[in-house]
């Protein structure tokens, strides 16, 4: 995880009457204004959606079953310093590099515990397993070490006063990095055949992957991004090749302990980490990537998540599925994740053309066009085998207790399904009732009985989808259409018109909309001659389910 940067018995919500509760309501029509046409074409762009986008990061068993999860990762910083023996963990830069007991909390749980509670929530659980070549240590008596004790390495400009308040920063007084500490204070050497212990006790325990143990081992997380964030083991930039090395190494040893389960990688952070090692990162900081020094000597003028592409097909094809974490570089997601300016809504609206858009260019840092999926898939199918899966193993836009966080949310997820993404788990799982949680919760258990967005995905087309977005499926289970109409706009409601092309003319539908915090089962009712009309409440998610009647 790395982040650069009224009481009235019906209310009239744009259009829809809606009665507090799981109480059916009428459907009025608002006459006036330019409805926003949604094209719909069931004989057009049909292609599967896979279930597994709709995974978390460290979800409760209570959240896991409320959202009817199919994944749940167990990763972040922490992960890459996790001690299975000892149960222990060391988020490096994120929490002033202490090593400590892991607890019952959820955002400490990396072994067995986040195996039990993933598997009781219906779930499968996708665990980290460490390569960095060190995992944390305690002292003999199992209390907490610091990589940077203020006893051994004096005073510095922070300190973990609330709990531990010997473990600093790594910053001394005067501003300067500390370069002298010893790894070994609070870490001991770690290697891929330590790792193998770990993995033969899960296999012991849980069953190998195709006995339902589990699926997925992802091979640590954001390597490139080492030297930052886990400085006090790592100081020096991972090289290139190193990494492709090590990747390989690991892999033949998971697949030695359990030949099906899944190898994860390369977990990079972002689109830093897709075209530099860490190594020239580190370098360009002070003499920029003009003549960094692996795209030169080691990657062949490359981008480096490509390059390893090439190295891992040579090897053999180690990796099961290709992977990286991506966050919004303008603010969405960060120190102010919550913020929600009209400037900040606005951004989130339309930044998650990242994923998709090749006509959209990026106006942070990044200055190009990052079309994610797109992209990787491309990657993928040029320099390695186009049957991999692709997954987005962290993403995060932020605003998670307001709408506009929902309505991106909403958006976010129609855009994996609509663009053959295979796997995504949102860092972190939301809180539960959260707007964020709930716009999830429409794609996946919309009616508290697992109710779901279609599986197989086909055209819907907008005029604008930074203002109003529309994804549709077909749903296999009963033939059913779904349609989810996101109104981005803040203050605006949206009348929508929707056409539908390729399915039958007339028949019943259904609603449900998240719209100011709550999720609403609307009337139901039908349509005819192929359309289907709608106002939409500003700042709402809507999913339509069509049940076609055939004449």
């Amino acid at each position: 995880m790395y982040r650069l940067f009224p009481t009235l018995a019906c209310l009239l919500f744009g259009g829809f009457v809606v009665v507090p509760g799981p109480t059916l309501a009428a459907a009025v029509p608002v006459a006036g204004g330019v409805p926003v046409d949604v094209v719909i074409d069931a004989g057009a762009d049909r292609h599967p959606i896979s279930p597994l986008i709709y995974g978390v990061n460290f979800g409760t068993t209570a959240l896991l079953k409320e959202l009817n999860a199919p994944l749940n990762r167990s990763g972040g910083d922490s992960a890459s310093l996790f001690n299975w023996r000892l149960d222990a963990r060391n988020a490096g830069k994120d929490w002033y590099f202490e090593s400590l007991r892991c607890t019952d909390d959820i955002f400490d749980q990396y072994g067995d515990g986040f195996v039990a509670q993933t598997r009781a929530g219906g779930a499968r659980p996708m665990l980290t397993i460490p390569m960095i070549g060190w995992v944390a240590k305690l002292d003999p008596a199992g209390r907490p070490l610091a990589s940077f004790a203020i006893g051994n390495y004096g005073l510095q400009q922070a300190s973990d006063l609330s709990g531990f308040a010997d473990a600093g920063n790594g910053i001394a007084i005067d501003g300067a990095e500390i370069t002298d500490n010893d790894p070994n204070d609070a870490a001991i050497p770690d290697t891929a055949d330590d790792e193998k212990q770990w993995l033969r006790h899960l296999v012991a325990r849980w069953g190998g992957a195709a006995s339902g143990g589990v699926p997925y081992y992802i091979l640590d997380n954001e390597p490139s991004a080492w030297h930052r964030i886990h400085r006090d083991v790592q100081p020096v930039g991972a090289r290139a090749r190193d990494i492709a090395v090590k990747v390989e190494a690991y892999a033949a040893m998971v697949k030695s302990v359990d030949p099906q389960g899944k190898v994860v990688a390369p977990e990079e952070w972002g689109w830093g980490g897709y075209r530099y090692s860490g190594y020239d990162q580190q370098y360009a900081v002070h003499h920029g990537f003009d003549a960094a020094p692996d795209r030169r000597e080691q990657t062949d003028g490359m981008d480096y998540l490509p390059w390893l592409l090439t190295q891992w097909k040579a090897a053999g094809h180690p990796v099961d599925v290709v992977s990286v974490h991506y966050y919004p570089q303008g603010g969405e997601y960060g120190d102010n994740h919550d913020d929600v300016s009209p400037e900040m809504q606005l951004l989130r609206n339309r930044s998650t053309r990242d994923l998709w858009d090749p006509h959209y260019r990026n106006t942070t840092w990044i200055n190009d066009t990052v079309m994610l999926i797109p992209r990787l898939r491309h990657w993928v199918d040029t320099d390695y085998d186009p049957h991999t899966p692709i997954a987005i193993t962290e993403y995060n836009w932020g605003g998670e207790a307001s709408m506009n966080g929902a309505t991106t949310e909403a958006d976010i997820l129609g855009i994996f399904g609509r663009e053959g993404l295979d796997i995504a788990n949102r860092w972190a799982a939301p809180a539960s009732g959260s707007p964020t949680f709930l716009a999830m919760k429409l794609y996946r258990n919309y009616d508290g009985q697992d109710g779901g967005f279609g599986d197989t995905s086909i055209a819907a087309r907008v005029p604008d989808p930074d203002a109003v977005s529309a994804f549709a499926a077909l749903r296999a289970a009963d033939g059913a259409m779904t349609i989810m109409v996101i109104n981005k706009q803040l203050a605006t409601p949206a009348e929508v018109r929707m056409t539908l092309g390729h399915f039958a003319d007339h028949g019943s539908q259904q609603a449900y909309q998240l719209a100011e915090g709550q999720i609403d089962r609307l009337a139901p009712g039908t349509y005819s001659d192929g359309v289907l009309g709608a106002a939409l409440p500003a700042q709402s998610v809507t999913l339509f389910v069509l049940h076609g009647v055939a004449r």
